[in-house]
């Protein structure tokens, strides 16, 4: 199987570890395969954390990886707003870090609806009654409705939480108005940073993730050949929408001996 492709995009999440902890032998599989000098990177539509935490993270559990491996849904976020939106006031349903990383960019972080310009909605494990509706009346108020990412859950060691797709639900239905954007998987701005960073042709690429609607959907959209593994979110067959993968694994370490 590794011999087949050059290159291989991984999530993160539920793919390569969950919680805190490494997915079992997903260190090694990693480590052989950039040992053979095949092209890896990493991608998630995670924003409570730098890329920096990613890393060291994945360097702390045996990955023998590079800082430049790893692209966020908040890298490729904050890459096209302060392209587009530079200074601009704006509100995030998002943890503390992410509000950060977006001010980093060139944005103005404001709680004022009538003045706020962009929403950007992402996983928050602080959502309140509060934040939902300064989101709210920011939309109703014409603030540009986007997201970091669109996962309904996020897996965690005891199992699911509520993730950004569950609050943009919420608030479509509370405001009557359809998110614009989604930055991360599976939109063609992650793929167009994920082509700029690997270098390799697509049909010699294997992208290997837990969740069918973001990166089965990304392998889909593009061309890519993928790998759901069973080790991250529940698999619901019947909500898949016609969403296949290319093979199906128990985890990142059947990769040296799987089945299609």
């Amino acid at each position: 199987m590794i011999e087949k492709y050059e290159g291989f995009i991984f999530d993160l999440d539920g793919t390569i570890y969950r919680g805190e902890n490494i997915i079992s032998n997903a260190d090694k599989t990693v480590n052989y395969i950039k040992a053979s000098g095949k092209k890896i990177i990493f991608i998630s539509n995670k924003t409570t954390g730098s890329i920096k935490d990613y890393y060291d993270f994945l360097y702390s559990k045996g990955l023998n990886i590079y800082e430049n491996d790893i692209v966020s849904s908040t890298t490729v976020t904050k890459k096209y707003l302060s392209g587009t939106f530079l200074r601009s006031k704006f509100f995030a349903i998002g943890e503390d870090n992410f509000v950060k990383e977006i001010e980093e960019s060139g944005l103005v972080y404001s709680e004022i609806p009538e003045e706020i310009d962009i929403l950007i909605v992402t996983l928050d494990r602080t959502l309140n009654y509060n934040k939902l509706e300064i989101a709210a009346r920011a939309i109703e108020n014409g603030a540009r409705f986007f997201a970091a990412n669109i996962d309904d859950t996020c897996p965690v060691d005891e199992g699911e939480i509520l993730d950004a797709g569950s609050t943009i639900s919420a608030l479509e239905k509370r405001t009557h108005k359809k998110l614009e954007l989604n930055f991360g998987k599976p939109s063609v701005f992650m793929f167009e940073e994920i082509k700029r960073r690997l270098k390799v042709d697509l049909k010699k690429v294997l992208l290997i993730g837990d969740r069918l609607e973001t990166d089965i959907a990304l392998g889909n959209n593009f061309g890519i050949d993928s790998a759901l593994v069973s080790t991250g979110v529940k698999y619901y067959p019947n909500e898949a929408d016609g969403i296949k993968p290319t093979y199906y694994l128990n985890s990142v370490a059947d990769l040296l001996n799987c089945k299609s």
